[in-house]
């Protein structure tokens, strides 16, 4: 189980590092598939499954309490996501990506940091 937390993390780190070098290829993404619904279910199952599983091996990681309180943290996020419903969804999908001309990189950075965090907690 842990070894899909370090590649959720790689890949975290991965889009991290492809937003610092070209924001556009992620942003573009996101706005094209805003109005899908697979986008709104995709970031509460990602962010439910990653939760449990850092709930659950929180143990074995070099930080048990930060690995379960960011479990706990993704599972909040992914009910808060499930019980908002589609339109507040695409609502504050719309703003955040808004945002991503100022703060796109680092945005960029805060991601490649978790998943750099995430792999070296587990490895």
């Amino acid at each position: 189980m842990a070894f899909l937390i370090i590649i959720f993390g790689a890949l975290t780190l991965l889009a991290g590092i492809i937003i610092l070098i070209n924001p556009e290829i992620i942003f573009r993404f996101l706005r094209g598939n805003l109005d899908k619904l697979s986008l709104h279910i995709t970031a509460v199952v990602v962010r439910l499954v990653l939760g449990l599983l850092l709930i659950f091996q929180a143990e074995i990681s070099r930080f048990p309490m930060i690995i379960e309180a960011l479990g706990w943290l993704s599972i909040i996020a992914a009910l808060t996501f499930a019980v908002t419903g589609r339109d507040k969804f695409v609502r504050l999908m719309t703003w955040a990506l808004s945002l991503s001309v100022p703060f796109g990189r680092f945005g960029g950075v805060i991601a490649a940091a978790f998943g750099a965090f995430l792999i070296y907690a587990f490895v």
